[in-house]
């Protein structure tokens, strides 16, 4: 029976949609495929086969390793296809995963390269500042953007996880606040929050549920997707993450990026002397995940690496 690679690659992609995959992920996936599908078409294979031989996929590695540079492109296209093999194996459309034992490198960790502290607390008094200048939706929406740096910054959360944020996931304690984080595969944890939060949610909090119920909306997520006119939904892709640090960076003419201020976070944490075991578990990161390219990174450039809490500046 010949298997139709690009109807089997389009219900792989639906499936992961459905498991809750963000967008971004399921678009590198097809990304990765798509490569996948250019290598069969240059060997003048049909994207319908029956089989995909040991040597094959030995072709494909040598594909890949002519083709990027960079061994965790290679890594990531593998596991892609491994994913989608093993796809078509609970299908009964194939009696093994061919790529099961197909080598690839060990990741390869880029050094982290945060965003500087000056940036890091000019960004903050900009948004700050456009929360006190604006009103209406706008003010609503720039609050909404002030929770999410603090969210990034303050807690070290990844744009996934935000996501899938409610109220409830916002924790008082004694401190403060803290922010839940659930996943389907671990035990859920938390991460405290720094005292400047505090106003900040408060305001957000407030203001959010009076222009809900003002709208008639009955929204439980913390974050939402919203137009210069009306809020369209509760939660926030992290495509809609993404369009907001496409914003800043355009205001403040900073590279920064999501990931850059998360990385940010860690340093700050480091410069805190907080315990490792404990960085691992509000990170999401399994007890093997290394942080020797931060320590690394700190002992060459000490004074250009301190990150503080926010609170500590005002």
């Amino acid at each position: 029976m010949e298997i139709n690679l690009i109807e089997k690659q389009q219900e792989f992609l639906k499936l992961l949609e459905t498991q809750g995959k963000s967008f971004n992920t399921v678009k590198n996936y097809k990304a990765d495929l798509r490569c996948f599908n250019v290598f069969l078409t240059d060997k003048q294979q049909h994207l319908k086969i029956r089989a995909f031989t040991a040597g094959q996929v030995q072709e494909y590695s040598q594909y890949l390793d002519q083709k990027y540079d960079s061994p965790n492109s290679v890594r990531r296209r593998v596991q892609a296809l491994r994913l989608f093999f093993d796809f078509l194996m609970a299908q009964n459309l194939f009696s093994e995963n061919p790529l099961k034992k197909m080598a690839v490198s060990p990741k390869v960790l880029d050094n982290p390269e945060p965003t500087a502290f000056p940036e890091v607390l000019k960004t903050y008094q900009l948004l700050r500042k456009k929360v006190q200048t604006t009103e209406g939706l706008s003010q609503i929406v720039n609050s909404r953007n002030l929770i999410i740096f603090h969210l990034i910054y303050g807690a070290g959360l990844k744009v996934s996880d935000m996501a899938k944020l409610h109220f409830t996931s916002i924790l008082k304690d004694q401190k403060g606040f803290r922010v839940m984080v659930e996943h389907p595969k671990r035990d859920p944890y938390s991460i405290p929050l720094p005292s400047s939060f505090n106003a900040d949610f408060q305001f957000y909090k407030t203001n959010y549920q009076l222009l809900l119920k003002k709208e008639g909306l009955e929204i439980e997520e913390l974050l939402f997707n919203a137009n210069p006119y009306k809020i369209l939904a509760g939660g926030l892709s992290p495509r809609g993450t993404e369009l907001f640090f496409e914003d800043l960076r355009k205001n403040i003419k900073s590279k920064m990026t999501a990931k850059s201020l998360r990385q940010s976070c860690i340093f700050k944490w480091l410069n805190q002397n907080i315990n490792h075991t404990t960085i691992k578990e509000w990170l999401g990161v399994t007890p093997s995940y290394s942080l020797e390219l931060y320590l690394e990174e700190l002992k060459k450039n000490p004074v250009g690496k301190v990150f503080k809490d926010i609170q500590d500046q005002e």
